[in-house]
C-alpha cells in the first residue's frame, strides 16, 4: 500500500545552532572531476607556501569558485628567493592585506593559455595592476623576473608555475 503521510522523521539538527557554518567551495569532496585551480596547488609538494599563504589571506575560497581563473603559482624555491624574514612578514595578522595585494597580483580572471601570451603584452590581474610578458627563446617570462616552468589546466581555469614571486608595483 501507497500513502502519501510522510512518516519519516525530520533531522532535528538541520538548521539549528549546533551546526557547523559552511565551509566554503574549497571543502566540496569531488575525487572524480577535474580538480580546480586550489586543489590542484594543494596537491603539490612544490606549492606548500602558496596554499599556506592563501590560507592565511583567506583567498582559498575565491579561488575554489567557478572562475575561470589563471593562476600564475609561484613554487616554493620562488619564495625562498625573497630577503630572509619576507615570507613570515606577510604571514603575519597585521600584514594580511598587503599579502592578499602580492597574491591577487598572480591572478586574472580568464583562463588563458601560454600560446595567448605574446611579447611586449600586458595583462590586467585580479589586485589592479597589471603585468608585462616577454618571449624569449620559446620561454615566455613575466615582468622580466618569472618563468613559467609548466602549466596544468583545471577546472576552473590553469595554473601556470612560475620560478619567482612576482610583487606589485608601489601604489
Amino acid at each position: 500500500m501507497l500513502s502519501c503521510k510522510n512518516t519519516t522523521t525530520p533531522d532535528s539538527t538541520v538548521g539549528s545552532s549546533a551546526e557547523a557554518p559552511a565551509a566554503g567551495q574549497a571543502n566540496v569532496v569531488d575525487d572524480e572531476s577535474m580538480k580546480d585551480v586550489v586543489k590542484i596547488a594543494v596537491g603539490s609538494p612544490d606549492h606548500t607556501t602558496l596554499v599556506a599563504a592563501l590560507q592565511q589571506a583567506d583567498l582559498v575560497n575565491s579561488l575554489a569558485n567557478a572562475g575561470p581563473f589563471t593562476v600564475f603559482a609561484p613554487t616554493n624555491a620562488a619564495f625562498d628567493k625573497l630577503p630572509a624574514g619576507t615570507v613570515d612578514g606577510l604571514m603575519k595578522p597585521d600584514k594580511k592585506t598587503d599579502l592578499q595585494d602580492i597574491l591577487q597580483y598572480h591572478v586574472t580572471t580568464s583562463a588563458l593559455k601560454t600560446s595567448f601570451f605574446k611579447d611586449g603584452m600586458t595583462l590586467g590581474m585580479v589586485n589592479g595592476g597589471n603585468i608585462s610578458f616577454q618571449v624569449k627563446d620559446g620561454k615566455i617570462m613575466i615582468n622580466n623576473s618569472a618563468t613559467i616552468v609548466a602549466s596544468v589546466p583545471a577546472s576552473n581555469g590553469i595554473v601556470h608555475v612560475i620560478d619567482a614571486v612576482l610583487l606589485p608595483p608601489a601604489k
